[in-house]
């Protein structure tokens, strides 16, 4: 892939999706793959098995706009591999799990997720003025 030439790293970097960045994809049109292609150039794409729940009790539960981003979304993620395993755990556990185990960075709009990912090392990617990625 060229990005890896311009980034000079042929190393894939696992990035996890948040419940909060699938359902930014269309509340602010961002082109997700396009924006990780800027930020990291070559990168594999993974939804965790426990916010695809999420979503789908978002689908059942949830009212208004936040029902028609929840359908919108668990319809997207379909094309993306599911990471398996933590269920058990609750969203944001799950997802700092996963990111732990493959050493992944999650892109995710919650400050509060971001703020215990910082505290335990790992990196994020967040929304940034509404029509872009920033690493974090």
């Amino acid at each position: 892939m060229a990005s890896d030439r311009i980034w000079g790293d042929s190393k894939t970097q696992v990035v996890l999706l948040d419940t909060s960045a699938i359902m930014m994809m269309f509340e602010f049109h961002i082109n997700i793959d396009d924006e990780l292609t800027r930020l990291l150039g070559s990168y594999q794409l993974f939804v965790p098995q426990r916010v695809l729940k999420e979503l789908e009790v978002l689908c059942l539960k949830g009212r208004g706009k936040q029902k028609r981003l929840a359908k919108a979304s668990l319809q997207l993620v379909k094309i993306y591999e599911i990471y398996p395993g933590f269920s058990e755990l609750d969203g944001d556990d799950a997802v700092i799990a996963a990111a732990q185990e493959c050493s992944g960075i999650v892109v995710t709009n919650d400050k509060e997720l971001r703020k215990r990912l910082r505290e335990k090392s790992l990196r994020s990617i967040f929304l940034r003025g509404k029509d872009h990625l920033m690493l974090d």
